[in-house]
């Protein structure tokens, strides 16, 4: 694998066949520790994932971990924070897990999660939010919160196209802007001193993320799918995400889903009461809803109507929002779980949702919830159920025993101190409840 990486032996790779990812008993999983508190997160994850799968089939399949490098331990021992092996590790392997990671200060790869993201054309940024009973919670009632966010990851303002004020790209944009499209140059309001930035919506990317949501849905036997956009303001980037979100509905997906479009063409046809009989007969004959919100709207009607909603297919930036606001309502980042996802081609890199936390780093103190909850997806992703069962299994059972590491610990009463490895201990015994 290179000078750093060594493949395990006896492991196999995991390979995608016509369209169907082909996971062997024994697979290679490239993983990253991660940075700061990564470390002590990672050997307790890595300990419930390993017995989950232990005591899901009892020696008949087993992960062949292998570590790759990127971040800070990458680049103290090549110079590089995200070296070539680890890209082509992941590339080659389909499959991999990680901690977080440090961005580098100061010019250069500006995240090493976007970095990667980019290489391996990971368009799907997964993000499912439920409620384990006994978290502590700001809103009244977190067990209605049960969600998955599919936020697109390759497009929107994290193209990362931007002219910096006063350098010459800057002038010259704006001078293309200004001598070309004169009416859309006087809409800034301080052009002598603004910074630009592009936003950039493709017809392909919305369809190959609002396919991937409606599948997932449609496979989970979902309620609903909901387009978040700000299509109102932004008609032509968020307004067609929107557009070419139900028209991917309704050209790939047929009689399976119904749309508010379909709606909306009913209510101008025969008036708004028959549409509301077409809907409701289509729902009782089990088919998928598709239907937009306002972005804004969502941020306010996942907290008072959480269970209106289902799964969220969201642009970039509405979706890294989104998804942290969602995560704040079940007990924080601290246990959100996160898969990076290309469908076609089998690619996925799951990984901690939140930061590296520095100066927590090796005091064996923080919540592992995160990277053990990605492990499920990833186990669920490769098609082991019974294993991602027993991970959820352990955590439901360790949690509710109020056997918490310091972030829950402070805001529950009566619970029990657990430092990270002692909760992995923890979710290990409660698999065996």
């Amino acid at each position: 694998m290179g000078n750093m990486i060594a493949a395990p032996e006896g492991g196999e790779k995991i390979i995608i066949r016509d369209g169907q990812l082909q996971v062997p008993d024994f697979p290679v999983i490239p993983f990253v520790e991660g940075d700061g508190t990564g470390r002590d997160i990672w050997r307790a994850s890595r300990r419930v994932l390993e017995a989950a799968v232990e005591k899901a089939y009892r020696g008949k399949r087993r992960i062949a971990w292998m570590e790759v490098y990127a971040g800070e331990k990458a680049f103290n021992s090549s110079g590089s924070w995200l070296p070539e092996e680890t890209v082509g590790a992941f590339q080659e392997y389909l499959v991999g897990i990680k901690g977080p990671l440090t961005t580098p200060i100061g010019g250069g790869i500006r995240s090493l999660n976007v970095a990667l993201r980019k290489l391996l054309d990971l368009y799907v940024c997964q993000r499912p939010v439920r409620y384990f009973q006994g978290v502590p919670s700001p809103v009244k009632h977190p067990e209605y919160v049960d969600m998955v966010v599919f936020r697109e990851n390759t497009e929107d303002i994290y193209t990362g196209i931007e002219f910096e004020h006063g350098t010459l790209e800057n002038t010259h944009f704006k001078a293309l802007l200004r001598d070309n499209f004169p009416s859309e140059y006087q809409k800034i309001r301080f052009p002598e001193t603004s910074g630009i930035g592009l936003k950039p919506v493709s017809k392909e990317g919305t369809s190959r993320l609002v396919r991937a949501a409606i599948r997932f849905a449609l496979a989970n036997k979902r309620r609903n799918v909901t387009l978040v956009h700000k299509g109102n303001i932004m008609k032509y980037t968020e307004g067609s995400f929107r557009n070419w979100g139900y028209e991917i509905a309704e050209t790939e997906f047929g009689d399976q889903v119904y749309t508010w479009s379909q709606w909306e063409r009913t209510v101008q046809a025969k008036g708004e009461a028959a549409a509301n009989a077409e809907q409701d007969e289509a729902l009782k004959a089990g088919r998928l809803l598709i239907k937009d919100a306002i972005a804004d709207i969502v941020f306010q009607q996942t907290i008072t109507r959480a269970r209106e909603f289902d799964v969220l297919a969201t642009m970039n930036l509405n979706g890294d929002y989104l998804s942290d606001a969602l995560a704040a309502q079940v007990g924080g980042i601290g246990i959100a779980p996160g898969g990076n996802i290309n469908y076609s081609t089998g690619h996925a890199v799951f990984e901690a949702t939140h930061g590296t936390a520095p100066k927590y780093a090796d005091k064996d103190m923080v919540n592992p919830g995160s990277v053990i909850l990605s492990g499920e997806m990833m186990f669920n992703y490769m098609g082991w159920p019974e294993a991602a069962g027993l991970v959820i299994k352990g955590m439901e059972g360790a949690i509710t025993a109020k056997t918490v590491t310091y972030d829950f610990h402070r805001l529950m009463d009566g619970a029990k101190l657990l430092k990270t490895s002692e909760f992995g201990d923890a979710v290990i015994q409660h698999m065996d409840d």
